[in-house]
C-alpha cells in the first residue's frame, strides 16, 4: 500500500478500528509520508494496459456510491503518463449514472482485477469527461465511442491475493486447449481409420 493511499482512505474512524483491532501499528508511518500523488511505475503501467475491463466507482448527489463495469478489448484502459490514465467510454445502456455523478464530485475509484494470476489493483482519482472525443478510440473495436474519461491517479493500492477466485478468460483457456483439441481430432482420425480397417 502507498503512503497516498493511506492518508486518503485512512479516515479517523478507520483509523479508530485499526486501533480497536490491532493493525494501527503497521499502517501508521504511512500517514506521517509526504501527501503527493503516486506515480505509475512500470509495473503499473502494464498490468493496467493489460486489463480487459475494470469497475469504476463514482458518487451520486446522493452520498451513494455507484459502482459500473466497463470492459473493451485488453488495452482499451491507457496509461497516457505518470499520473493519468484514461479510456474511450463506449456506448452502454445510456443510464449515464457515472457521468452524471461527475458532474457534481469528480473523485472516482478503479478496481482492476487479473482473476488468472489473483492480483488486484485499486486506483483513486479525479475523472474529467470530454464529451465527443475519439483520441482513445480502439482501432477495429465495434463499439460507439461516446467520450473519453480521464483520470489524474491520486493514489493506487495493490491488494493481497487472499480470498480471490483463480478464473481464466475464455481466450485465454482457448490458446491453452488449441495443441490438446488439435491432438484429440488426431487421434480420432486415426481411431476411424483403424475401425475401417478392421
Amino acid at each position: 500500500m502507498t503512503s497516498r493511499f493511506a492518508q486518503l482512505a485512512f479516515t479517523p474512524g478507520v483509523q479508530a478500528h485499526q486501533r480497536e483491532h490491532g493493525s494501527d501499528r503497521a499502517y501508521r508511518r504511512m500517514l506521517d509520508a509526504p501527501a503527493s500523488a503516486d506515480r505509475l511505475g512500470a509495473d503499473e503501467r502494464r498490468f493496467i494496459q493489460d486489463r480487459d475491463s475494470f469497475y469504476l466507482a463514482s458518487v451520486g448527489e446522493t452520498g451513494w456510491p455507484y459502482i459500473q463495469h466497463r470492459g473493451g478489448p485488453r488495452g482499451f484502459l491507457r496509461v497516457l503518463d505518470d499520473h493519468t490514465i484514461g479510456f474511450a467510454d463506449f456506448r452502454g445502456n445510456r443510464q449515464y449514472i457515472s457521468v452524471g455523478n461527475l458532474d457534481h464530485d469528480d473523485r472516482v475509484a478503479l478496481f482492476l482485477m487479473d482473476y488468472a494470476h489473483q492480483v488486484r489493483m485499486k486506483i483513486l482519482g479525479r475523472a474529467r469527461v470530454v464529451e465527443g472525443n475519439r483520441d482513445l478510440a480502439v482501432e477495429g473495436y465495434p463499439a460507439k465511442v461516446e467520450r473519453t474519461m480521464l483520470i489524474e491517479v491520486e493514489a493506487f493500492d495493490w491488494n493481497c491475493h487472499q480470498h480471490i477466485p483463480q478464473l481464466w478468460h475464455v481466450d485465454d483457456v482457448e490458446r491453452a486447449t488449441e495443441a490438446l483439441r488439435d491432438r484429440v481430432a488426431t487421434l480420432e482420425r486415426e481411431n476411424a481409420k483403424l475401425r475401417g480397417a478392421a
